[in-house]
């Protein structure tokens, strides 16, 4: 009987390239790839682990194997389960978009057993002749989506990458499931940026049951040293990903770039272990949109604002929340000048900030800049009669906007909150928590949403994060202002209720 990598690189190479310029060609293995492949399923591997620059085919092979795994071309495993996991969901769909691509080149016979599904969950499953089912699915890097599986095969896909906390929570709950059934780990990424990091680890210790396959360059060459870059990137001899020209132009526009463009090239391409920056996204877009709702709950209780102004030709934005329902609103301006189809082009947003115009998610006032007196009294009057327990606002800003609230007689209660990794470390990580325990709830805010999107955080060495203006990508006026709200709001809710007094007042 033939071994099972024997099995598996059989599998791979009865398959044809999906698409592009190469699609119909039979499928062939590279030399890296077979190496792999005869690692990782050999006798007694329970975990493969494989480190390689990007563009060198590694989600392509992940969903081969995931494909085989799912049809028993060498598993004869009953109600096989495959999961592929990543970072965020859009990262695990890419594997999951390359397996439902293979699967579309198998013959129309055993396509007749298999369905593809895209909603709700990205799943795609095999009614075996046999009888049983089989299921292949595409998670995201949350631990308690893994809980209660019992996987023939995982796949973590970009392991280097995923956040520290989440990661490892999911690496752990995927490897007690696939304990279960004798199932095996494929964790296949890019290099981490250090090595304390768990994947970095995974390479570095040799442990029983564990095949490591690392092609990293010896560190501290040039960026453009040829045969590094051949190292890091094994399958630009065989036509997978970038040529070795594209590697020696892009070293060399990195290099001239400097500054975290070329440590993205060392870390990614190279495949070296590289800090890219300090920098994170607050959210992913995906744990943000989870927050939006056709089903928005009221406006009960108290109201939190949080105000973030701008600078000179900024936008100024205000975030109102109801801790007691989680009901999120956000509001932000822009000066008329220049026009909203101006600053769109400028910004590289096309026609969003018309589109958030129109739908009275952004207004306009005053003519270069927002002022900031006519804009505190249109926020308040869209929360007039509501009682506010607080507005809190950038410490930075004092001045400036404790004369516009005078200007407008507020007699709302004022806090004034740091930026910095005191007070700021403190309100990312509420409103963090906030959101992941769907403490937040909001409906489709497209300023909100493009503000998320793009708000960025610079993390500290102990690991503490504060939002960065000048690191983020776009305008996120309103994500700084609904973190000031919603931290204030976890605050108020965390506090213990206070009991009526005894006393009475004539």
């Amino acid at each position: 009987m033939a071994k099972t990598s024997t099995l598996v690189k059989r599998f791979c190479k009865s398959l044809k390239v999906p698409t592009g310029r190469l699609a119909g060609n039979e499928i062939k293995l590279a030399p890296y790839q077979n190496q792999f492949i005869e690692g990782a399923f050999g006798a007694d591997v329970n975990v493969g682990v494989l480190s390689v620059g990007r563009g060198n085919g590694k989600s392509a092979l992940s969903a081969m194997l995931c494909a085989g795994e799912l049809l028993g071309a060498w598993s004869d495993a009953a109600e096989r389960e495959i999961i592929i996991a990543a970072r965020t969901q859009e990262q695990a769909k890419i594997a999951w978009n390359y397996t439902a691509s293979f699967i579309q080149t198998l013959p129309e016979d055993v396509q007749e057993n298999i369905t593809i599904r895209r909603q709700p969950r990205f799943e795609i499953q095999y009614d075996d002749h046999n009888g049983p089912q089989h299921i292949l699915k595409a998670i995201s890097a949350d631990g308690k989506s893994a809980l209660g599986s019992s996987p023939t095969l995982c796949v973590l896909d970009e392991r280097g990458h995923w956040p520290l906390a989440a990661g490892d929570e999911l690496e752990a709950a995927l490897l007690t499931g696939l304990a279960k059934r004798d199932g095996k780990a494929l964790i296949i990424s890019t290099s981490a940026s250090n090595d304390m990091h768990p994947f970095s680890l995974w390479l570095d210790r040799d442990a029983p049951g564990v095949y490591r396959q690392e092609h990293r360059p010896t560190p501290g060459l040039p960026v453009d040293d040829v045969e590094s870059l051949q190292i890091a990137n094994p399958g630009s001899k065989y036509g997978i990903g970038p040529t070795l020209t594209r590697l020696k132009q892009d070293a060399a526009l990195a290099m001239e770039r400097g500054g975290s463009a070329l440590s993205r090239f060392r870390l990614l391409t190279r495949n070296e272990r590289v800090a890219e920056d300090n920098r994170d996204a607050l959210l992913t877009l995906d744990e943000w949109l989870a927050c939006e709702t056709d089903d928005l709950p009221p406006r009960q209780g108290q109201v939190v604002i949080g105000l973030d102004q701008g600078q000179s030709a900024s936008m100024t934005a205000a975030a109102f929340l109801w801790p007691e329902t989680g009901r999120l609103e956000a509001f932000g301006a822009f000066g008329t000048q220049p026009t909203l189809e101006a600053r769109g082009q400028a910004d590289a947003v096309g026609d969003l900030y018309s589109i958030m115009h129109k739908r009275g998610e952004l207004l306009l006032m005053g003519d270069r800049t927002v002022p900031l007196a006519q804009f505190l009294r249109a926020m308040l009057g869209k929360v007039e009669g509501e009682n506010i327990a607080a507005i809190v606002c950038d410490r930075f800003k004092q001045s400036e906007i404790a004369d516009g609230l005078d200007a407008i007689g507020n007699r709302a209660p004022v806090i004034w909150r740091g930026m910095g990794f005191r007070d700021g470390g403190e309100d990312v990580e509420r409103f963090r928590r906030a959101v992941f325990d769907g403490k937040v709830a909001t409906s489709a805010n497209y300023l909100l949403r493009h503000a998320m999107a793009e708000a960025a955080v610079q993390i500290d060495p102990a690991g503490n994060s504060k939002i960065t203006k000048g690191r983020s990508m776009g305008r996120i006026d309103a994500a700084c202002a609904a973190v000031l709200a919603v931290a204030e709001g976890a605050r108020i809710m965390g506090r213990p209720a206070r009991k009526a007094g005894r006393l009475a007042w004539g």
